[in-house]
C-alpha cells in the first residue's frame, strides 16, 4: 500500500470518528430536550390531579364565582389536550391561561374568609403554588435544552451531520404577553 492510501485511510478514519462524536452529542441534546419535557409533563399531571380537589373545595364556599372555576376547568382540559397531542405551542398558550385562572382563583378566594382558613384549601393552594414554581423552573430548563439543540443543529459541521441523520429543531415553549408583560399591582390589591 502506498503512503497516499495510508494517508487517505487515516483521514477517512478521523472523519468517521468525528462524525460519530458529533452524532453522539446531537443524540444527547435531543434526549435532554425529551427529558426536560418529560419533567414538565410529570408536574403538569400532578397539577392536573390536584386541581379538581381545589375546585371542589372552592365550590363549597364560592357558589356564585362560577366563571373563575369554569375558566380553570377549561384551561386544565386545554393543557391535557395539548400534552396528549404533543403540541408545544398550544401547551404554552394553555399554560398561560391556566396560570391566569389560578391567579384569579386565589385573588377571589381572598373574599372568602372561611375558605382562606380551610385547611384543605390552604394545603391545596400551597401544593399548587409549589407545583407552579416547579413548572416554571422546568419550562426554563426545557427551553434551554431546546435552544441548545437548535443552535447545535444549525452550526457547521453539526449541521451536516444533523441533516444526514434527520435531526430536527425543537419547539420552544412561548408564553402569552400577559405572563411576560408588566404586572398591574393595583389590580392585585383590589
Amino acid at each position: 500500500m502506498s503512503i497516499y492510501a495510508y494517508l487517505s485511510l487515516s483521514v477517512a478514519i478521523v472523519v468517521l470518528i468525528y462524525f460519530i462524536f458529533i452524532f453522539n452529542n446531537l443524540v444527547t441534546l435531543k434526549n435532554n430536550v425529551f427529558k426536560a419535557f418529560s419533567n414538565i409533563d410529570v408536574l403538569l399531571k400532578q397539577r392536573h390531579e390536584e386541581l379538581p380537589k381545589l375546585v371542589e373545595t372552592c365550590k363549597q364556599y364560592m357558589g356564585f364565582e362560577k366563571d373563575t372555576l369554569i375558566q380553570i376547568t377549561q384551561a386544565r382540559a386545554s393543557v391535557m389536550s395539548a400534552l396528549q397531542a404533543g403540541d408545544i405551542a398550544a401547551l404554552g398558550k394553555a399554560e398561560s391561561t391556566m396560570r391566569q385562572g389560578l391567579m384569579n382563583l386565589f385573588a377571589v378566594a381572598e373574599n372568602y374568609p372561611d375558605l382562606k382558613t380551610n385547611t384543605t384549601f390552604r394545603h391545596l393552594q400551597d401544593r399548587i403554588s409549589v407545583l407552579e414554581n416547579a413548572i416554571a423552573d422546568r419550562r426554563e430548563v426545557y427551553n434551554e435544552s431546546a435552544t441548545l439543540n437548535n443552535i447545535r443543529i444549525e452550526q457547521f459541521p453539526d449541521l451536516v451531520v444533523a441533516k444526514l441523520t434527520g435531526f430536527k429543531k425543537q419547539t420552544v415553549l412561548v408564553f402569552s404577553e400577559g405572563e411576560t408583560g408588566p404586572i398591574d399591582l393595583k389590580q392585585l390589591f383590589q
